[in-house]
C-alpha cells in the first residue's frame, strides 16, 4: 500500500516538473516570479485558486468537523462570497490602478514606508504558521500512511515534500502555479468525488438516496438562530466568513497575487466572483462527506477517533476500500501541494518587494537574491513544521482561523482606515498600534471568558481592526489629510 501511494506522489511530482519546465523556459526572470508577466487567462486561475484556498486541512478537517459543530460551516462559508465581492469591486479596482506587484504598497502610498512594512510583516509572519500548519496535516498524513512503515522519521518526511514544492517553484514562481494549480483542482476534485462514491456504494443506496440520508440525519444542521452564546450562532458565524475572506484572501499576497497574474481588471473580478461562487458547492461537498462518513461508521460499528481531523484517513485507510485510500492520497497530495506552493511564492515575493525594495537591485543580482529568500522561506516552513509537530493539537482548520483572526486583525484596521477616511496617521507610530492590538485583544479574550465566561471565537478579528482603527485614530495628524488615491 505505501508503495503504491509513494509511486503516485512520484507520478504526480513528475507531471509538476513537466509543465514547470515547459512554462519557464521562456521566461523565469522576475516578472514572470511576481506576476506571471500579467497574461494568466481569468478562468484558469479561478479554477486553481479552489485548490489552493480548501488546502490539504480542508480537505481533512472539513468533513471531520462536522461531528462536533454538524454543517455550521455552512454560514461562514456563505459570508465567505459576501467577502470575495466585495474583494473584487472595492479593494481589487484599488490594486490595479496602482498597478501594485504586492497589495501591502498600498500601505506606503497611504501611511508611509514603517506602515508598509509593519502590514507586509504582519502578512509574511501569518503565512508562514498557516501554510506550515496546512502542510504540517498531510505531512502527518503521508508520513503515517506510508512512511512510518519504513521507520523514515516524521522530520525527513517534512523536508522532502518542502524540497518538491520548492524545485517546481523556484524559477517562474507564480506563472507556473498559475497552472499546476489547475491540475491540482482536479485532482483534489476527483479525489472528493471518488471518496463519496465509495461511501455511497458501501452504503448500498443511490445517489438521491444519499441526499435524502444527509438532509434527515441530526448532523445535517447549517443555520443556528436560537443560540447567542454559541460560536455557530449564525450571525457570528456570516460577519466572521465575510471578514475572513477579506483578511485572509483580499488582505492577503497569496491569494490576491494570483488575480494580479491576470490580463487587466475586469478578467481578475470575474476571476474571483467564478471562484467565489465555485467555493459554495464544493465546501457542501465536504460537510456532506463528513455525514456520510458518521452514517457509515455508525452502521458498521466502527469506532472512531478522538481526534475529528484523523476521522477522514481512518476511514479512508481501512474501510473504504483501495480506490478510495488511493484518491484520497491523491486528494490530500494535490491539496497540500496547491496550497503550500502558492504561499511559499507569495511569502518570498513580500520579502523581496516589501523588505527587500528588490526592484531598485540590478536584474542578474535581483534574481540571486530572491532565490536565496525562495530558500530561507523553505527553511521557515520547515522549521514551524517540527514546532507544530511537537505542539500537535487536533482541528488544525480552527487554529489557523484562530492565528488569522489575531495576526490579519491589524491589516483590516489599516486597510479599513485607509480606504474609507482621509486621516494621516503618524507613521512612525503605527508598527506600535499593530503589535498593541493583538496583544490588548488576547486580554480581552482571556477576561470575557473569565468574568462572562463567554467563549470568543473568530469575532476577535473584528475587535482587533477596531482596536487598531482605534489607535491610529489616536495618532492622527491635526489638520493633516490625504488626498484619494
Amino acid at each position: 500500500m505505501g508503495t503504491t501511494i509513494l509511486i503516485i506522489l512520484a507520478a504526480y511530482f513528475g507531471l509538476l516538473i513537466i509543465i514547470s519546465f515547459f512554462i519557464s523556459r521562456r521566461n523565469s526572470d522576475n516578472q514572470a516570479f511576481f506576476l506571471g508577466n500579467k497574461k494568466s487567462p481569468w478562468y484558469v486561475v479561478a479554477f486553481g485558486m479552489i485548490g489552493s484556498s480548501i488546502s490539504g486541512v480542508s480537505f481533512v478537517s472539513v468533513p471531520g468537523m462536522v461531528r462536533g459543530q454538524d454543517m455550521t460551516y455552512m454560514q461562514m462559508v456563505l459570508g465567505f462570497f459576501v467577502g470575495y465581492a466585495i474583494i473584487a469591486f472595492v479593494l481589487l479596482p484599488l490594486y490595479y490602478r496602482l498597478n501594485l506587484t504586492t497589495i501591502y504598497g498600498y500601505l506606503e502610498k497611504r501611511f508611509g514606508l514603517r506602515s508598509y512594512q509593519t502590514g507586509a510583516s504582519f502578512f509574511i509572519l501569518s503565512k508562514t504558521i498557516g501554510a506550515a500548519a496546512r502542510l504540517f496535516l498531510v505531512v502527518l498524513i503521508l508520513h503515517s500512511l506510508v512512511f512510518a512503515q519504513w521507520k523514515i522519521p516524521f522530520y525527513l518526511v517534512a523536508l522532502g515534500v518542502i524540497l518538491l514544492i520548492w524545485f517546481y517553484t523556484n524559477r517562474s514562481g507564480i506563472k507556473t502555479i498559475i497552472w499546476t494549480d489547475t491540475l491540482q483542482t482536479f485532482c483534489l476534485i476527483a479525489g472528493l468525488v471518488v471518496i463519496i462514491w465509495q461511501v455511497i456504494s458501501r452504503l448500498e443506496v443511490s445517489p438521491a438516496e444519499a441526499i435524502q440520508l444527509v438532509a434527515n440525519n441530526e448532523h445535517s444542521r447549517i443555520f443556528v438562530f436560537d443560540d447567542w452564546i454559541s460560536k455557530h450562532n449564525f450571525f457570528k458565524q456570516f460577519l466572521n466568513g465575510i471578514l475572513i475572506a477579506i483578511v485572509m484572501n483580499g488582505l492577503d499576497q497569496d491569494m490576491m497575487q494570483k488575480s494580479l497574474t491576470c490580463k487587466n481588471l475586469k478578467d481578475a473580478q470575474k476571476n474571483l466572483v467564478t471562484f467565489g461562487t465555485l467555493y459554495i458547492p464544493f465546501n457542501l461537498l465536504f460537510l456532506s462527506l463528513g455525514v456520510l462518513l458518521l452514517i457509515f461508521a455508525s452502521q458498521f460499528s466502527i469506532p472512531l477517533p478522538e481526534k475529528s481531523d484523523e476521522i477522514l484517513p481512518l476511514l479512508a485507510s481501512q474501510y473504504l476500500g483501495f480506490s478510495a485510500l488511493l484518491f484520497f492520497s491523491i486528494g490530500i497530495i494535490a491539496a497540500a501541494f496547491s496550497s503550500a506552493d502558492s504561499a511559499l511564492t507569495s511569502i518570498t515575493t513580500s520579502i523581496c518587494v516589501d523588505l527587500l525594495n528588490i526592484k531598485k537591485v540590478a536584474e542578474e543580482k535581483a534574481i540571486k537574491l530572491r532565490q536565496k529568500v525562495h530558500i530561507l522561506v523553505c527553511v521557515a516552513f520547515f522549521f514551524v513544521i517540527l514546532l507544530i509537530e511537537y505542539f500537535s493539537q487536533d482541528g488544525i482548520l480552527n487554529t489557523i482561523y484562530k492565528i488569522a483572526s489575531y495576526t490579519y486583525g491589524p491589516l483590516l484596521g489599516l486597510f479599513f482606515f485607509g480606504l474609507f477616511t482621509k486621516i494621516r496617521p503618524r507613521d512612525k507610530f503605527v508598527p506600535i498600534i499593530c503589535i498593541s492590538a493583538p496583544f490588548i485583544c488576547f486580554g480581552i479574550e482571556r477576561l470575557m471568558n473569565k468574568l462572562f465566561n463567554y467563549p470568543v471565537g473568530n469575532e476577535i478579528l473584528l475587535a482587533n481592526g477596531l482596536i487598531t482603527i482605534g489607535g491610529l485614530l489616536l495618532i492622527a495628524q491635526k489638520g493633516e489629510y490625504m488626498q484619494k488615491l
